[in-house]
């Protein structure tokens, strides 16, 4: 089977939603994702939109996604590390080749490479307030 590109809000969401299944499944990093959200439904599209932003410069994401994994952070006692972000890394990365290839998909790669880094870096720095 040859893979496509990312290339629609649809594609997005199944890059998203393929990722969460295996995120929520995850032993070390399901708890923070399971205790933490509440409707599956409205997060899923909230992080489409997210990555359809990030990805395409034509939607506008409105969260503030450092404020939240600040706050899950702290509400799970200051407990997240550098290897759930190269877990979570991983699995965005085998979830990204397992369904797609071309530009836009290495450019999701990217990116999410450098927001776990920025996200770590925050929530570490965060921390020390």
């Amino acid at each position: 089977m040859q893979k496509k590109d990312i290339k629609t809000r649809e594609d997005v969401y199944l890059l998203v939603s393929s990722f969460y299944e295996k995120i929520r499944l995850s032993k070390e990093l399901g708890p923070f994702f399971n205790e933490t959200i509440k409707d599956w439904d409205v997060h899923l599209d909230n992080l489409t939109t997210f990555w359809e932003s990030s990805l395409f410069l034509k939607t506008r994401y409105l969260g503030n996604p450092l404020e939240v994994h600040v706050e899950v952070d702290k509400a799970h006692g200051h407990a997240i590390t550098e290897r759930h972000f190269g877990l979570w890394l991983n699995l965005w990365i085998q979830t990204i080749d397992g369904l797609f290839e071309g530009d836009y998909a290495e450019n999701a790669k990217r990116r999410a490479r450098k927001m776990a880094t920025f996200l770590y870096l925050k929530i570490f720095e965060a921390r020390s307030n």
